[in-house]
């Protein structure tokens, strides 16, 4: 059962934040819809705070019906109960005869006679209990195995140049760089700890991408596109991204209204229009400036309209 709420902050992050913290969930968790932009005023006056609604997955509540009465329950009369005099006469005292107490009579003694052997009562069989399996030690982790880097090569230069980085920044990890297409290099960090390389919402670990990108294409003839990853979160943020988007597609084509969603990097926005291209009434669309560009989900009664923004061109 979905449920959402309404929260209001000096910018959109801030009212964001507060609903998260209200109902103690992750971004990934709910769907953000922005109603109102966060407006300055003129010399504070007329300044209005950023209000967003946010919708949340809640777990349904069974009630059962309350019990109903039976007529004959409902239809019982009252018992009459006869009402107390104000001064009650004082109970006769017993005569003295009737009070002394009476003799009780001996009783013969009961002699315990034992019981015979084939008197005893019969023991259920014990069955014999079959011995415990032995636990089975849990299956350790097979490390993945990479091949080094050939010497000169660029994913050398790559490694060297990450693993500088990330010594700078106080981590152990490991840089593996593969090649997985003409001119397009993947990057997986390996280590301990790797949730400050990811930072919130991936922003640390574009960040590593980015210098990556700049330091590899700087004196290079071809361009080469390189992506850094850890712990799968690129995988886990597109699976996110994907319910999301068909969650607030079945809203807009519900309510036919548009939706505006918070501000997202390029790559994400491409997640978006990508998973709602095939979409029926649906059409998405990017307004605003960076880094607060923002992806509209709009209505539209066409079967199909194609998407209107495009991944590489926004790079």
């Amino acid at each position: 059962m979905e449920k959402s709420i309404i929260t209001t902050g000096k910018t959109l992050d801030l009212a964001i934040e507060a609903a998260l913290k209200q109902l103690g969930l992750d971004r990934d968790s709910v769907s953000v819809e922005i109603i109102e932009n966060a407006k300055s005023g003129f010399l504070g006056f007329g300044a209005q705070p950023a209000k967003v609604k946010v919708t949340y997955e809640a777990p349904e509540e069974e009630t059962g019906p309350a019990p109903a009465l039976s007529s004959a329950s409902r239809s019982k009369p009252k018992k009459y109960t006869p009402p107390v005099p104000m001064n009650p006469a004082p109970a006769p005292k017993p005569a003295a005869s009737e009070t002394r107490p009476t003799e009780k009579k001996p009783q013969p003694e009961r002699r315990s006679e034992p019981r015979k052997a084939s008197e005893k009562k019969p023991q259920p069989e014990r069955r014999p209990q079959k011995p415990a399996a032995p636990k089975q030690p849990k299956p350790t982790p097979v490390p993945v195995e990479y091949t080094p880097a050939a010497p000169g090569s660029t994913e050398e230069k790559i490694e060297v140049f990450i693993k500088g980085l990330l010594e700078h920044m106080g981590s152990d990890a490991v840089p593996h760089a593969v090649k997985t297409g003409d001119d397009n290099y993947s990057v997986d960090l390996v280590g301990e700890n790797l949730g400050m390389l990811i930072g919130r919402r991936g922003d640390t670990l574009d960040a590593i991408q980015h210098l990556t990108n700049y330091v590899v294409n700087r004196d290079a003839n071809k361009h080469a596109r390189v992506s850094v990853d850890a712990e799968h979160y690129r995988q886990k943020r597109e699976e996110s991204l994907q319910r999301l988007a068909a969650k607030v597609a079945g809203k807009v084509v519900k309510y036919r209204r548009n939706v505006t969603l918070e501000p997202m990097n390029a790559y994400e926005r491409h997640v978006i229009h990508a998973a709602l291209q095939d979409t029926p009434g649906v059409t998405t669309y990017s307004t605003g400036t960076e880094p607060n560009r923002r992806i509209v989900v709009a209505y539209s009664r066409d079967k199909f309209v194609p998407s209107q923004d495009n991944y590489e061109d926004e790079e």
